[in-house]
């Protein structure tokens, strides 16, 4: 089983990295001033944006392993798991990190303007590649919002700035996230984009625990098409079948359910499956290894 680190908590990866604790939801963490740390593979209970000139190679985000190129932004939500296994060799990275709860956030308009931040998304983005004026920029509110935090107590009033803060940041993002969408190749095709939302949604939703697993021919129907002209784009975006994808992402969310510390049967339950051993036949199938296989690898 690999070794995660619960961030259940904004400041247990401020503690971690050797940071000083600011405020009670949120942590602010220049990596300038704690390097060199350990890397940590983390299960986020929290929000967080890891804003930074350089990354260590090969991280994981969700189930990928990505390489993130130079003066980037990773998003990461509540019940996603991203970072890079320690392997004993110290990380010495420049930039920062800033996680909060989902407490700060109560009862706020940022609350409620969650949910449009798409870059949040394992599935829309992986990274945001900002410009260096706008790297400048975020560490100048980044530098100020931190001021805030050292020189007055908690309260109220300090949690409305704060927030007010991390919203600017947020757009901020949300500028960088929809310039990159606009700047995809025109002929790229929309049909994964869709049907993965789909599924998204689906399991969001709790179908699985009505109809199953998602079929082609309801995706198909969900996205306007016939089942074999689906089949037909699927292919072409992917040169798999549309069967085939949705066996993959299921596996995905298997995957991460796992790393969180949920039994196979649990697991089984979840995503929708009538018993385990059917999971069990599907997981093997799609990599190769059983989930016991997986979680002692």
């Amino acid at each position: 089983m690999k070794k995660i680190l619960k961030v259940d908590n904004p400041n247990v990866y401020a503690e971690y990295v050797g940071a000083p604790i600011l405020h009670p939801q949120l942590a602010l963490i220049s990596y300038d001033e704690v390097s060199p740390f350990r890397n940590s593979l983390n299960n986020y209970g929290v929000y967080g944006l890891f804003i930074q000139q350089q990354f260590p190679k090969y991280l994981s985000y969700g189930t990928k392993s990505i390489i993130v190129g130079d003066s980037s932004i990773i998003a990461v939500a509540p019940g996603q798991i991203g970072g890079g296994e320690d392997n004993g060799t110290p990380l010495y990275i420049n930039g920062w990190a800033l996680l909060w709860s989902q407490e700060l956030l109560k009862g706020s308009t940022l609350e409620r303007k969650m949910e449009g931040y798409h870059f949040f998304s394992y599935f829309d983005t992986d990274w945001l590649r900002m410009e260096s004026a706008e790297y400048e920029r975020l560490s100048l509110l980044l530098v100020t919002m931190r001021k805030e935090m050292q020189e007055n107590q908690d309260s109220p009033a300090l949690r409305n700035i704060l927030t007010s803060y991390l919203k600017l940041i947020l757009e901020y993002c949300q500028r960088i996230y929809l310039r990159q969408l606009s700047q995809k190749e025109s002929g790229e095709s929309d049909i994964l984009k869709r049907f993965h939302r789909l599924l998204v949604d689906y399991f969001t939703q709790g179908l699985q625990h009505e109809k199953g697993l998602p079929t082609v021919s309801y995706c198909a129907g969900e996205l306007a098409y016939s089942a074999r002209y689906f089949g037909d784009l699927v292919h072409q975006a992917t040169g798999g079948t549309a069967i085939g994808y949705i066996h993959s992402f299921v596996i995905d969310q298997a995957k991460n359910l796992l790393m969180k510390g949920l039994s196979i049967g649990e697991v089984a339950d979840l995503l929708g499956f009538e018993y385990p051993h059917h999971f069990s036949r599907l997981f093997k199938k799609v990599t190769g290894s059983t989930p016991s296989e997986f979680l002692a690898a």
